[in-house]
């Protein structure tokens, strides 16, 4: 199977044109970065018991499989030990939501699917970070998975479009076509719906993104300027469903335009201090609860658990932006047209140097559909304190400083392999058809 070149034009992945909020766009980070910032600072008393009172959203959570030789991680505020996977989805769910932000649920025709899909993995000693967007038009097999009302399991399908996996059977069951596709096991997953990233976001206080050039689209009725904004609420949810006017129009666009906001998103959280500020944390841990009991965030029963959440905060809150890295599982199309076929053999060398804990070095370009461009880098710079909290910094004239070289030999990615670090600062490119 040939490696998806990047800069092919002639079959470019596209949907019906949608007038209502569907589908979902990369919104399932806002989850992963709940589970990040979540935490107190250490020796904060009055912030830890934040936590205890999150242990009201075992009520809602659902549980996935669970590796029977795993061991159970220690129930301490320290880093976790080992690493971990987080599974993070964002759904096309009507439950709950505004029937004026969103008139397609004035008509729901049911069914929840995961139209977003993203591996958190954090690497041990050292910690690493990487963030792999699962294509939601991606064909793939879907196990055999269980019913959610325990009447049995749903049969083994041999090619369906990744975002089916979550109509079948849930969480779990996204949980375990993952771990088919990947090989990596999953110890916690979250899934998040579209009222909750509004108010994630309002909580947050905005990400600042770039665009390029003029962007008015009629689909998620987002208009920006072109330059720098930042977005919060509403506005913030349309940026991450952009997908008609930006790159080539196409869903993989779509994926590296949300790869900025991550970036960015990560860039704010360490400058501002947020992962050591009790009532910044306060505040976001009340939006996040609020969202569990509105069900707009769903977290799996290992994951909804104060203190783990605790241990995987502690262990990425410090590392730093070029070890933290957004790709793209590699795809190619299919002979449709419409939808993406995976890379096996590329994506096996991006999953053996995550269960190897390697360093990754990223070749093949920002963008598979051209959505972003790079315009700059970013590296954290510490404070003259032991404590100290990373800020990105820029040298006169307005350009940023490079980041510093790695030590160790890092596995070189094949260029099939599109993605950014939270050192690279891109922009958003128009859509020029």
């Amino acid at each position: 199977m040939s490696a998806h070149h990047p800069k092919r034009r002639h079959a470019v992945a596209r949907h019906g044109q949608l007038t209502s909020p569907h589908p979902l766009a990369r919104l399932g980070i806002i989850a992963a970065v709940t589970v990040a910032v979540l935490v107190v600072s250490i020796g904060s008393v009055a912030g830890f018991a934040v936590w205890e009172s999150l242990r009201t959203i075992t009520v809602n959570a659902v549980e996935i499989e669970q590796d029977a030789d795993a061991a159970p991680l220690p129930p301490s505020i320290g880093e976790i030990e080992g690493g971990a996977n987080v599974l993070v989805v964002g759904t096309d769910s009507c439950e709950g939501q505004d029937i004026a932000q969103f008139p397609r649920c004035a008509h729901d025709p049911g069914g929840e699917r995961n139209d977003v899909t993203m591996l958190v993995h954090i690497g041990d000693n050292p910690h690493r970070v990487t963030v792999v967007s699962f294509p939601r038009d991606m064909l793939v097999p879907i196990p055999s998975c269980p019913r959610a009302d325990g009447t049995g399991s749903y049969a083994a399908m041999s090619s369906q479009m990744m975002n089916a996996s979550y109509m079948y059977g849930g969480l779990p069951c996204t949980v375990m076509t993952v771990e088919a596709l990947t090989g990596i096991d999953v110890q916690f997953a979250a899934a998040v719906r579209w009222t909750g990233v509004i108010e994630m976001s309002d909580a947050i206080g905005g990400v600042e993104v770039c665009v390029s050039e003029d962007i008015s689209d009629r689909h998620t009725g987002l208009n920006l300027t072109e330059g720098t904004h930042t977005l919060e609420g509403e506005e913030a949810l349309q940026f991450l469903r952009i997908r008609h006017g930006i790159g080539d129009g196409s869903d993989l666009g779509r994926i590296s335009n949300q790869q900025q906001f991550m970036s960015s998103l990560v860039r704010k959280l360490q400058s501002e201090g947020t992962l050591s500020d009790p009532s910044k944390l306060f505040s976001l841990a009340s939006t996040a609860l609020q969202q569990v009991n509105d069900h707009q965030l769903i977290l799996d029963k290992n994951l909804a658990d104060p203190t783990r959440m605790v241990q995987i905060a502690m262990a990425v809150r410090s590392v730093p932006y070029d070890e933290i890295v957004f790709v793209q599982y590699p795809t190619t199309y299919a002979a449709d047209g419409s939808h993406v076929l995976p890379v096996t053999s590329a994506a096996d060398v991006l999953f053996d140097a995550l269960r190897a804990n390697k360093a990754i070095e990223l070749t093949g370009e920002s963008s598979q559909g051209n959505g972003v461009t790079v315009i700059g880098e970013a590296t954290p710079t510490p404070k003259p304190t032991a404590s100290a909290t990373p800020t990105a910094t820029a040298t006169p004239g307005g350009t940023l400083s490079p980041t510093p070289t790695p030590t160790e030999a890092a596995v070189e990615l094949p260029g099939s392999i599109a993605g950014q670090t939270a050192a690279q600062v891109t922009c958003t490119n128009k859509e020029h058809g």
